[in-house]
Formats: C-alpha cells, structure tokens, sequence
C-alpha cells in the first residue's frame, strides 16, 4: 500500500482574524481624514466621485501594505526582540492616538464649501496621492497589524498581505456605504450632534483595546 505524504496542514487562528475585521470595521465606521474627505466628496460632486476617492485611498493601502510586510518580515526572522520592541511601539502609539482624540470634542466637521470640484481620475489620483505620502498611515500600519498574525507557520510575508487584503475589503466596503449615503449621513450628522460624541468613544475604545492586545499577545 502507498502512503501520499501531504503537506502539513497550515494553523490558523481565525478568531485573530475575525478581531482584526471588527477593529478595522470600528475604525472605517469612526470619524477620521479619510472617511470624512469621502464623505465631503460624495456631497460635493456626487456619489461617483466619491467611490473614485475610495478607490484611490485603498490603492495607497495596498502599498502600505506592501512595505509592511517585506520590511517587518525581515525583523520578525531576524529577533524575537525586535519584533516585541514593534509591538510595543505599536501598543504605546496607539495610546496616543486613544489620548489624542480622547481630547477632542468630538464633533463631525464638513466643510462642503471648500471641497474643489475634481475629475474622478483627478479625485483617484489625490486619494492615492495622499495616502501614500501620509506618514501616519506608515505608522499606524505598523503599529496595528503585527498584534494580528494569526498563523504560526504560514509566511509572515503572506499573512501581511491577507491583514492588508482584508483591511482594504472592509474599510471599501464602508467607505463606498459612506459615498452612497452621503446625503443621509450628513443631515444625520447636522440633526444629531451628540453623534460625534457617540464615535469619539468608539474610537477611543478601539484604540485602547487593540493597544492592550498587542501588549498581551504572543508572537
């Protein structure tokens, strides 16, 4: 009788996987620069010009992501270290960021007014322009994906990829709800003030609660 070896079969921890959609869903969901220009956009020039911004921050993701996982790989095999010391200056900047709008208002600003009209080719090439040159997305790539791998034998390199994937699918997903709906949202948002207050405190909250998970997590 011939015995077929098969590969070893790859573990992964798919509840990982799952927290990560849902930080990244809170995240998409809360007020930031990126979802608030979508949202002016789409009021702006209309819903097409909007999911051509989307497309345009998400492409920059993709990038992001690219210099994530090449750049972090190489640390994960060189030190067991190095990689907790990205933890924690992961876990310690997202402190930050928690602290940072913790001292906001937590009001919702649209300035409609001064959104210049673009092209969609204009409108994609901006949203890419500006995310790819934005430090801060560097940063918080760094500090938020490497808390989230979730295999123990799968390459480092590809379980970045599938975190950028996944962030990318989720945070599209409700940006272009953000372009589609942004009639609605905005007159909620100027009807209902206390809106704002409501986000600030999500944020907050997942900004604390994936600092602390970094902090516990194994490699």
């Amino acid at each position: 009788m011939l015995f077929i070896s098969r590969p070893p079969e790859q573990a992964m921890n798919y509840e990982t996987i799952y927290a990560f959609m849902l930080a990244t869903a809170a995240l998409a969901v809360s007020p930031g620069p990126d979802n608030i220009y979508v949202l002016t956009q789409s009021m702006v020039n209309g819903k097409k010009y909007g999911l051509a911004t989307v497309g345009g921050l998400m492409a920059g993701c993709l990038v992001h992501t690219t210099l994530l996982a090449f750049g972090v790989s190489a640390l994960i095999k060189a030190s067991d270290t190095l990689f907790f010391g990205i933890k924690l200056f992961g876990a310690l900047y997202l402190f930050y960021l928690a602290y940072q709008i913790f001292r906001t208002k937590g009001e919702v600003q649209l300035q409609k007014d001064n959104a210049p009209c673009r092209s969609l080719r204009q409108l994609f090439k901006q949203g890419f322009i500006m995310n790819v040159l934005n430090p801060k997305v560097t940063i918080f790539f760094l500090a938020f994906f490497p808390g989230f791998l979730y295999s123990d034998s799968l390459s480092t390199v590809i379980q970045f990829y599938v975190l950028g994937l996944l962030f990318i699918i989720v945070s599209t997903v409700i940006f272009s709800a953000i372009a589609l709906l942004s009639g609605t949202i905005s007159g909620y948002l100027a009807q209902n003030k206390q809106t704002g207050i409501v986000l600030k405190w999500l944020q907050v909250t997942v900004f604390l609660g994936i600092a602390i998970y970094l902090l516990i997590s194994d490699k």
